[in-house]
């Protein structure tokens, strides 16, 4: 009468724990302090804080908060594709405004 029952996903994997989530978040504290800290830099700093930490933040919460670590290769390359396509209007709307 014991029958094994196999998961719904293959890809099954162990979620973490609140420890994992609360080290994520103490590290997105810690960034948001750099963050304020260069800002007190100069207007240079900023931006280019701004543009380096925020998109790291950004991956935090995706990756952990989002659980898309534990989603399947194909929502991730997905996820790159549509992230990379925002970059190039990013830096498209950045040139043409450079050059104005």
């Amino acid at each position: 009468m014991s029958e094994h029952v196999e998961p719904a996903s293959e890809h099954a994997t162990e979620h973490p724990g609140y420890g994992t989530f609360i080290k994520v978040w103490l590290l997105l504290l810690i960034l948001t302090g750099c963050l304020v800290g260069v800002s007190h830099l100069g207007q240079t700093y900023a931006v280019w804080g701004l543009l380096t930490l925020t998109p790291l933040k950004a991956g935090l919460v995706f990756y952990f908060f989002m659980h898309l670590k534990y989603e399947g290769p194909l929502f991730k390359v997905v996820v790159l594709v549509t992230l990379g396509t925002l970059l190039i209007f990013f830096a498209l709307l950045f040139s043409d405004v450079a050059f104005h």
